[in-house]
This record gives structure tokens, sequence and C-alpha cells, in this order.
């Protein structure tokens, strides 16, 4: 996902690329109760191994470290995965228009 961040100042000497997120790792079980809660659905999850050939290659953990874009002064907070679940799930995905 790509997303804008302004940083008041107009000062060009901040500008980059930032990892963006909460700061905290969220599990891919917390994303799917989220998008069942979107969607008003009963959970219906089903397991299964991650698949051998990827097994070595697949990221298990990922976690946005903030230290950086929060050493500009940034200081606003992020929306949770639950709330931006429910409106991407809502205000795009429900209503048949294209995320992008």
């Amino acid at each position: 996902m790509v997303a804008a961040i302004r940083v008041d100042g107009g000062d060009r000497k901040n500008s980059g690329i930032y990892n963006l997120g909460s700061g905290q790792a969220r599990t891919f079980l917390d994303l799917t109760r989220a998008v069942f809660h979107a969607l008003d659905k009963k959970e219906q999850i089903e397991f299964i191994d991650t698949p051998i050939d990827i097994r070595d290659k697949y990221q298990y953990f990922t976690e946005a470290k903030m230290e950086k874009l929060q050493g500009i002064g940034y200081t606003k907070p992020f929306i949770s995965l639950e709330n931006g679940t429910s409106d991407y799930v809502g205000n795009y995905l429900g209503q048949g228009m294209k995320p992008y």
C-alpha cells in the first residue's frame, strides 16, 4: 500500500521514503477477522500450511519501524487495522468501486 503523508513545514530536507504503519505487528488472522466484521458476517476461517516452496522465503513477521517518520516530527496517529478495514470494505469494495 502506498500512502501520502505531509509533514508541515514545507521543508524539503525531510523529503524521502518513510515506513508507514501503526508500529505494532498484527496477524493475518487479525486482518481476516476485521474483514468478516466489516462484512457483518460470521467468521468462517480455515487454516492451511504454508506451501513448502515458499516457506523459506515467506515473511512471517512485519512491523513498521516508525522512528524515521517520528524523528522529523510526525505525531499524528494512524488509523487502526479494524477501522481501516471497515472503511475500505464499506466505502470501496462494498460499493463495487475499484480501489485504485
